[in-house]
């Protein structure tokens, strides 16, 4: 017997998420598929977060326990032998017994992209939100989103049909910023890392601070739409190509 940890890359284009489903493509269900023909028998895959259908992944976390003692390095060439190429094992490491990737995670960093020029990259067309001139005012956007910072209850940018026991979640850090990784991308990304998230919190998040980069509302206007608790209070939620689960912490 081994216990496994996986770390997980997926252009999630085409997938309907994280969580198998009885219609549909699901990267757990890829991930079971291709981990069964190595067990000779069915695996159940726990996953460090549910991303939904469309969103993206750097450094997902899974783990797994497998009947057979199987190197981890073997792992990861035969389920690469047997995923399709939109999703990748990053790696694989031993682990105890105790070791679950939702459970013993204590913090998950999101990043969402939006294409702020007025003709969007066509190779970035799946992993961008487009939002053409004029441009955002990220001052003011990266005034609201450190309002979010700390212990707070974000009933106001959940989605619906969430089964959630409490909506209070601790934010350690959020930040918007310009991306320069090319000379002249208009690119702009906002980085989150909490201990937890809610469903679609994220992209709701992005939502408002949307609205107020565009000048609709003031960067105040983030944390009185957060004290409300009230969805309908916040803007709309982003699309899902821009958000990527960049990674989780572990102690």
């Amino acid at each position: 017997m081994i216990h496994l940890k996986l770390t997980i890359a997926y252009d999630g284009t085409g997938l309907v998420g994280w969580q198998r489903q009885a219609a549909g493509t699901s990267v757990q269900a890829l991930l079971e598929d291709a981990l069964a023909p190595l067990e000779g028998a069915p695996v159940a895959v726990a996953g460090a977060g549910r991303t939904d259908a469309g969103v993206h992944a750097l450094g997902q976390v899974a783990s797994v326990t497998l009947q057979r003692d199987i190197a981890p390095q073997t792992v990861v060439r035969a389920m690469n032998m047997h995923l399709p190429a939109a999703v990748r094992v990053l790696a694989a490491e031993e682990v105890g017994p105790e070791f679950h990737a939702r459970f013993s995670a204590v913090s998950k960093t999101y990043r969402y992209r939006i294409w702020n020029g007025e003709v969007r990259d066509p190779f970035e067309r799946s992993f961008v939100w487009h939002i053409p001139w004029p441009a955002l005012d990220l001052a003011a956007m990266n005034a609201a989103a450190a309002s979010l910072v700390g212990t707070h209850d974000f009933a106001a940018f959940q989605g619906t049909g969430s089964d959630t026991r409490t909506t209070v979640r601790t934010i350690l850090s959020s930040s918007v910023s310009r991306s320069d990784d090319r000379a002249g991308k208009p690119l702009i990304t906002y980085d989150v890392r909490a201990d937890g998230f809610l469903r679609s919190m994220v992209r709701s998040i992005v939502g408002t601070l949307v609205e107020v980069g565009r000048g609709r509302e003031r960067a105040a206007w983030m944390s009185e739409v957060l004290q409300s608790r009230e969805r309908r209070r916040a803007g709309r939620t982003a699309p899902p190509a821009g958000l990527f689960l960049v990674g989780v912490e572990y102690q």
